[in-house]
């Protein structure tokens, strides 16, 4: 089965769009922009794969402890540095499986591969295609929304149907309320967060809709794909659990 990438929907087409395509909420979607043309290239993290530096994430099953009832995250990025705070009773499923992620590597020189100017910010597709194939399809129970998208809340994607949300993630650059009923935020940024808005968006929204990467093809190639097509990518470096 070809891998396929995550949908995140407006409220206006969730109940009528069925594709599994990754794509995003379509009335909220920015039309495609030009990638902005330079002469230097943004430094981008680059290391061995996945599945070698880190081997349990071959094994979605070993993602099974439960958070803490509030930590925080560290993510190290080309652009600096920013941290995301869970509050565990804001959507119990997510920040477990956002909790096993960050601390089994899953994060660690990933890209922001869908950066949209006004709306959000997407991240969370592996690197490396072997992990991609494990993780595609396990997903988790659905939570309700306690919490809206407002700026700075961190929420996974999912593929407009119950139960998958699986590795993406993203950040809303401002308060995206009609999100609520669907994307349930499970964390906020509380430090760092004109880190979260420097990421690069010269590639505008992405395949098929605009110019950015195409989710099925990060999926099934990698950063390979990206640093060959999207090099002014920002990405994260490395994200760990610090209390």
């Amino acid at each position: 089965m070809k891998a396929m990438g995550l949908i995140i929907f407006s409220v206006a087409v969730l109940a009528a769009c069925k594709s599994k395509h990754d794509v995003e909420p379509a009335s909220l979607s920015a039309s495609a922009s030009t990638p902005a043309k330079s002469s230097a290239l943004a430094p981008r993290p680059s290391g061995p794969l996945a599945s070698v530096v880190h081997p349990d994430l071959l094994d979605p099953s070993k993602a099974k402890d439960r958070a803490p009832d509030v930590f925080q995250a560290k993510f190290v990025t080309t652009k600096g540095d920013f941290v995301v705070e869970v509050h565990r009773d804001w959507a119990p499923n997510g920040a477990d499986r956002f909790f096993n992620l960050v601390k089994m590597g899953f994060y660690d020189d990933t890209r922001f591969f869908r950066a949209i100017d006004g709306f959000m910010v997407q991240f969370g597709i592996s690197g490396d295609p072997a992990v991609n194939a494990r993780w595609q399809n396990a997903g988790i129970v659905d939570d309700p929304s306690k919490q809206s998208n407002k700026r700075g809340y961190v929420t996974f994607a999912q593929r407009g149907m119950p139960g998958t949300r699986t590795t993406q993630i993203f950040i809303n650059y401002k308060d995206n309320a009609n999100l609520d009923p669907t994307f349930p935020a499970f964390g906020q940024v509380v430090q760092g967060m004109d880190v979260v808005d420097a990421v690069y968006k010269g590639y505008g929204e992405g395949a098929p809709r605009g110019a950015g990467p195409d989710q099925g093809r990060i999926q099934s190639q990698g950063n390979t794909y990206l640093d060959a097509n999207f090099p002014q990518l920002d990405g994260v470096k490395q994200a760990r659990i610090i209390r």
